[in-house]
C-alpha cells in the first residue's frame, strides 16, 4: 500500500534500510522546522547477503528483521503517514524483496516503499541542503552507500543532476577484498571499476560545475577521521591524504589490522572499498577537497514527508512538468479530475477507500491519464502507462509508479485484471479507483462543450449504481451508448454498473 497522510503532525519518523547500514531518526515537527530527537544506526549489510541469482539470504534478511524489531519500539503508536520508510539499492537489486519488505511491514506497522536510485539521490540533496548553511553557489554532492553511489549537483535546495551508480563499499568488497587481503592489483581493480562507472555520467557534472564538494556517507567520514589521525587534515578528504592512506592500507595488507582513531570495527572490511571507489571520484571529477555533511538520505525523508503536509508536495510539481512536457490538455484532465474525486467521495466508506492515499491516487491519474496521447492516440492508454512507469518521477516510489501506470493502463477498453491481482489485496482497491477513474472519462468524454448534470453514485459490494437526472441519458444518447459499452467492459473484472 502507498504512504498515507497523517494529520496535525508532530512526532514524526523516517526509516533508511540502506545496503550496508539501517538508520533511525525520529523528530519533532513543528512550524515548518525539524528537531532531532532521537537517531539509530545498525550495521546489517544486506547487500551482502545478495547471491548471484539476485536472491537475498535468509541470514541476512534475519539480520535485517532483527534490527527493525529494535527500531519498531521507537514508532510503535505513530499514526499512518507519520514514519516513512525507504529502501535502496540493495533492495531495489533483490528478486525476492516482497518476501522481505512484507516481514518488515509487519513489524513496523507502516508501509516499506523502495525507491529508484535518483529518487535517493533528490532525498540525500534535501537532507544535505537543510543540514548545512543556505549558501549561493552551487554543490556537488556524493554519497557511497553500500550497493551504489549517488552523485548530485545543486543550488541552494533545488538538485540540478541526479544520477545513482551501481557502485558501493559492500559490493565492491564483496567483489575485490571478499578475503580481507588488501593487495595494490586488488585495489586496482576496485579502483578502475569505479573509474568505468563514473565515466557514465563524468561529462555531464563537468559540464554543470560546482563550488564544493561534499561528502554524506559514512564512508567519507570514516576516511576523514583515518586521515585525520593521520595528521592529514581535520575531519576533510583532502587529494593528497587518499595517496597516503592507500599506501598505509598496502602496508597493513589485511582489513583485520586497520585500526585508525575512530574507525569502527565493523567498518574495517569495507573500507578498502569505499576508499578505491571515493578515490576514483576524486581523480574522475578532479577534486582536491571534499568536505563531510552528517545530513543525508534519513533527513531527507524527513524533510520531504514534513513538505507533504505543508503543501509542498514535490509529486505534485511532478506531475505537473510531466503534463506540460506531453502537452496535456490541462483543462480536460482538471474536468476529469473534479468529477472522478467527487465520484470517489460519494462510494468512498462503501468501498473501503477511506484512507486518503487512494484518493490522492485517483487525483493524479486523472491528471496525467492522456500523456500518451503525445506519443500516438492508438493505444495511447499503453503509452501513458509505459511513460509513468519507465520515467524518473521526484517524490514516487516504485510502487507509486506502478499503481499509477496501472490506473492509467486500465483507464479505456479492457481493464487488465491480471496486473491489479500482482498487487494482493491492494488490487481491488485499485480496480474500485480505476472504475472511477474511468466514469469520470465517460461523463467528461465531449471535453467541455456541454453542460453536464449532477449524477448521484451508490456502491453496494461490487455493484455501482449511477444516476442521472430523469430523461437526462435518452436526450443524450452517446453518453448513454458510452455507459451502455461501459457495463460490458466492466462485467470481465467483477463489476455490475447500473446506469438509469
Amino acid at each position: 500500500m502507498p504512504q498515507s497522510q497523517a494529520k496535525n503532525l508532530s512526532l514524526i519518523a523516517a526509516i533508511d534500510l540502506g545496503s550496508n547500514s539501517f538508520h533511525m531518526v525520529v523528530a519533532k515537527a513543528r512550524n515548518g522546522e525539524i528537531r532531532i530527537l532521537e537517531r539509530l544506526g545498525e550495521k546489517v549489510q544486506l547487500a551482502a547477503g545478495i547471491d548471484d541469482a539476485r536472491q537475498l539470504n535468509e541470514e541476512s534478511m534475519q539480520r535485517g528483521l532483527d534490527c527493525l524489531k529494535r527500531f519498531a519500539q521507537l514508532i510503535n503508536g505513530m499514526p499512518l503517514g507519520a514514519v516513512r520508510i525507504v529502501g535502496t539499492n540493495a533492495l531495489r537489486e533483490a528478486r525476492n524483496r516482497v518476501e522481505f519488505i512484507h516481514r518488515a511491514e509487519e513489524i513496523l506497522g507502516h508501509p516499506v516503499e523502495v525507491i529508484s536510485g535518483r529518487e535517493e539521490a533528490r532525498l540525500i540533496y534535501l537532507g544535505v541542503s537543510h543540514t548545512l548553511a543556505d549558501t549561493p553557489g552551487k554543490r556537488l554532492v556524493a554519497d557511497i552507500g553500500g550497493g551504489s553511489t549517488e552523485f548530485i549537483i545543486g543550488q541552494r535546495f533545488e538538485p540540478l543532476l541526479r544520477e545513482s551508480l551501481q557502485m558501493g563499499c559492500v559490493s565492491f568488497t564483496q567483489r575485490y577484498f571478499k578475503d580481507g587481503k588488501i593487495t595494490p592489483a586488488r585495489y586496482a581493480q576496485a579502483y578502475t571499476a569505479a573509474r568505468l562507472e563514473i565515466m557514465s555520467i563524468e561529462h555531464a557534472l563537468h559540464r554543470l560545475t560546482w563550488d564544493e564538494a561534499i561528502g554524506s556517507s559514512g564512508t567519507i567520514r570514516a576516511i576523514g577521521l583515518a586521515l585525520k589521525a593521520g595528521g592529514h587534515g581535520t575531519g576533510e578528504v583532502n587529494a593528497e591524504g587518499l595517496a597516503w592512506l592507500k599506501r598505509k592500507l598496502f602496508k597493513l595488507g589485511d582489513t583485520d589490522k586497520i585500526d585508525f582513531e575512530g574507525i569502527k570495527p565493523d567498518r574495517r572490511a569495507i573500507f578498502p572499498a569505499g576508499l578505491a571507489i571515493l578515490e576514483a571520484i576524486f581523480d574522475a571529477l578532479e577534486l582536491q577537497r571534499m568536505d563531510h555533511c552528517e545530513g543525508a538520505l534519513r533527513e531527507g525523508v524527513l524533510y520531504d514527508l514534513l513538505g507533504r503536509h505543508h503543501h509542498e508536495d514535490v509529486r505534485e510539481r511532478t506531475l505537473t512538468s510531466l503534463m506540460e512536457r506531453y502537452h496535456v490538455d490541462l483543462e480536460q484532465a482538471a474536468r476529469v479530475e473534479r468529477k472522478a474525486l467527487h465520484a470517489f467521495d460519494q462510494v468512498a466508506s462503501d468501498w473501503e477507500l477511506d484512507d486518503g492515499i487512494w484518493r490522492e491516487l485517483l487525483g493524479w491519474a486523472a491528471k496525467v491519464h492522456e500523456v500518451g496521447l503525445d506519443i500516438a492516440h492508438y493505444h495511447y492508454h499503453k503509452h501513458g502507462a509505459y511513460l509513468i512507469e519507465h520515467s524518473d518521477l521526484a517524490g514516487f516510489s516504485r510502487v507509486d509508479q506502478q499503481m499509477l501506470a496501472l490506473l492509467v493502463r486500465g483507464h479505456r477498453r479492457n481493464i487488465p485484471k491480471d496486473k491489479f491481482a500482482e498487487f494482493g489485496d491492494d488490487g481491488i482497491k485499485l480496480i474500485r479507483l480505476c472504475v472511477l477513474l474511468r466514469f469520470a472519462i465517460l461523463f467528461h468524454h465531449i471535453r467541455g462543450t456541454q453542460t453536464m448534470p449532477e449524477v448521484t453514485l451508490y456502491a453496494r459490494g461490487e455493484n455501482l449504481d449511477v444516476q442521472f437526472p430523469e430523461h437526462w441519458l435518452e436526450e443524450n444518447q452517446l453518453t448513454q451508448a458510452d455507459f451502455g459499452l461501459e457495463a460490458d467492459w466492466l462485467t470481465r473484472v467483477g463489476i455490475v454498473l447500473t446506469v438509469r
